[in-house]
């Protein structure tokens, strides 16, 4: 009896020690100059492969039957102990601060690390109409080229050109991906050191609808360092998706840079399914900013698209647009605030900085 609320005080004292030094690491990050720099490249690769290493070991992703047990351990453990609010109270505190912890040590700093585009030497900034459309052009003209090499070459997927029916990507096939999605980072790794290195596995979620409903191709685990991604999305969306969320385990968490680092990724993978899926995405992006910008002309490179490929995006929009909803609406609201409260002002807008990175590659590589 005498010990119970000793052992309470002790779970309390533990969340709050937790919770003050997450908001000590968050603080250093955010106001001390090239902490968060630091911490990404010193301390946060240990914490990567210990963590991540150990997860990795499990073909399944721990992050997301994690998430079901807790759940469930949460609901027996309150239905058992409903009457003792106070204990309740500093177990939840506790696994609250244990949780915020984890984020921070493996996420929340990451932050505020200096951008790649910064560390790759590409600048960017005002950019004519002119240049858009040579980009748009360039996108259009790799786009049908990966479209036919895909056909040539017998692919494992059943795309350019997948339709409503296709059958859903087999366990091998997802394997295969997987595989090939460390391969194009470790390539880009040969070009940008502070991307060389070793990567998980990504991992496709069991129950994947739980991202579909919500609009998400993937998601970043801090708590488990897992790249998790949408394995019933149109198919041409997973190997860019893979090499996202693998960015995010090298410490760059802006989704601006992490789309950028996606699309250079596939484009150095020796897969036409990675190559296809890079210069799909950056069509999807760089195309959309061409609409705004200049119609017709977008209209015009649109007509050039191989009908393969027209009817992927076809597919794309008619997948996500099922899922338009309160759901996907309240998770858009949810990371437009997870962005801004780490000084990405734009909030989900600052995903289309993504065309001004294309951009400063393009220039530089041209």
């Amino acid at each position: 009896m005498h010990g119970r609320p000793l052992f309470r005080l002790t779970f309390l004292t533990a969340g709050v020690l937790l919770l003050a030094a997450s908001l000590i690491l968050l603080a250093c990050a955010r106001e001390i100059p090239g902490f968060a720099t630091l911490y990404a490249q010193h301390v946060y690769p240990l914490l990567k492969t210990v963590i991540g290493g150990l997860c990795g070991l499990l073909p399944i992703s721990v992050s997301e039957f994690g998430l079901y047990g807790l759940l469930l351990a949460s609901a027996c453990y309150i239905a058992l102990h409903f009457r003792q609010p106070l204990r309740l109270a500093s177990r939840g505190f506790f696994l609250a601060s244990a949780l915020f912890f984890l984020y921070m040590i493996n996420c929340g700093v990451n932050y505020y690390r200096s951008p790649f585009s910064y560390e790759a030497g590409l600048t960017t900034g005002s950019s004519t109409s002119r240049e858009l459309y040579r980009l748009c052009k360039f996108l259009v003209d790799e786009v049908n080229e990966a479209a036919k090499s895909l056909e040539d070459a017998s692919s494992l997927a059943p795309y350019p050109g997948q339709t409503e029916g296709t059958p859903a990507p087999s366990f091998s096939y997802l394997q295969e991906m997987g595989r090939l999605g460390q391969e194009a980072m470790e390539n880009l790794g040969e070009i940008y050191p502070q991307l060389a290195g070793w990567y998980p596995y990504p991992k496709p979620l069991a129950v994947s609808r739980i991202l579909s409903v919500q609009q998400l191709c993937g998601v970043y685990s801090p708590f488990t360092v897992e790249a998790n991604y949408n394995r019933e999305m149109p198919l041409y969306n997973i190997p860019h998706t893979i090499c996202h969320e693998l960015s995010h385990l090298k410490g760059y968490m802006r989704e601006d840079e992490a789309n950028f680092i996606g699309y250079l990724a596939c484009l150095s993978s020796s897969s036409p399914e990675f190559r296809y899926s890079g210069y799909l995405m950056g069509w999807v992006y760089a195309g959309n900013a061409l609409a705004a910008e200049d119609p017709d002309r977008y209209l015009q490179l649109r007509s050039e698209l191989l009908p393969e490929v027209s009817q992927d995006l076809a597919y794309n929009n008619q997948f996500w647009d099922r899922f338009e909803g309160k759901a996907a609406e309240v998770s858009t609201r949810i990371n437009d605030s997870y962005l801004k409260a780490h000084k990405q002002e734009d909030g989900v807008k600052s995903y289309g900085r993504m065309v001004d990175l294309m951009l400063a590659y393009y220039k530089t590589a041209s």
